[in-house]
């Protein structure tokens, strides 16, 4: 069995259609979804469709792009949000100056935030990032030093040195669709030396469609076919790297398991 650590269950592409989207993802044998939340008013829908099935687990946080929106966000809103039993994860947030969307420093002070409210309830940070390593890494080493926190890299596309540092620093990363294409070259290479017990995978549907689904909207059921791909270039069975990324799910997200 699998888990797809990251989807968006109530994006168009699946809320439409969420049911049925969701029993090809369990005949899939996907056998739980993290449902992502990226805005504030979405917290409410996220969790609410976690709440009416025990395999579905939700998020509460602040996407970068959405940053500007949300410069009045509280820290003890989103500690309170958390409180939910639902909610195993905080996020996704991070830094993403690839768009630019919003305003870096408003991106800045969300990302610190969410880290701060992972610190006191234990729950781990779903981390976006892209074009902004340095800083991503600046913002780790920096809160690290006040204290521990746990975290996972989401749909990972930085470079090996940005893997290599943020697994030194004790978190995890989560593989996409993304590893399966073409012109993934680098990413395949990074995905081959990621240790066991760091390794997630996800769909992020529903975007970035695995091979040989690419041009679809992304389903939660495929992310069967990047554990497969993945397991064959780790030399590994898909048995084997469903079994171990499984644990490694409900190991970070712990209250998930409770």
């Amino acid at each position: 069995m699998l888990v797809d650590s990251h989807c968006h269950l109530e994006y168009e592409g699946l809320v439409d259609d969420q049911a049925a989207i969701l029993d090809r993802a369990r005949d899939a044998g996907v056998a739980a979804f993290l449902n992502i939340s990226t805005k504030r008013s979405e917290w409410a829908q996220v969790v609410g469709t976690a709440e009416q099935s025990p395999e579905i687990f939700a998020s509460v946080g602040i996407h970068p792009h959405n940053a500007d929106e949300h410069v009045d966000l509280k820290r003890e809103e989103l500690l309170k949000a958390t409180m939910s039993r639902k909610v195993v994860g905080i996020g996704e947030t991070g830094l993403d100056y690839y768009y630019d969307h919003s305003d870096r420093s408003a991106q800045q002070r969300l990302f610190r935030m969410h880290i701060d409210v992972a610190r006191e309830t234990g729950l781990p940070v779903i981390i976006h990032t892209r074009d902004a390593e340095h800083d991503t890494l600046a913002i780790l080493e920096d809160e690290l030093r006040k204290g521990a926190f746990p975290a996972l890299i989401h749909c990972f596309t930085a470079s090996a040195e940005f893997g290599a540092r943020v697994l030194e620093m004790g978190l995890s990363i989560s593989i996409s669709g993304i590893v399966t294409f073409k012109n993934a070259m680098d990413l395949q290479e990074v995905a081959k030396t990621i240790p066991r017990d760091r390794l997630l995978v996800e769909t992020d549907s529903p975007f970035l469609a695995p091979v040989p689904h690419r041009g679809k909207s992304c389903e939660p059921g495929y992310v069967r076919d990047t554990a497969a791909f993945l397991a064959d270039l780790r030399g590994e069975s898909l048995e084997d790297l469903a079994d171990y990324t499984t644990r490694n799910f409900y190991s970070l997200f712990s209250k998930a398991a409770q």
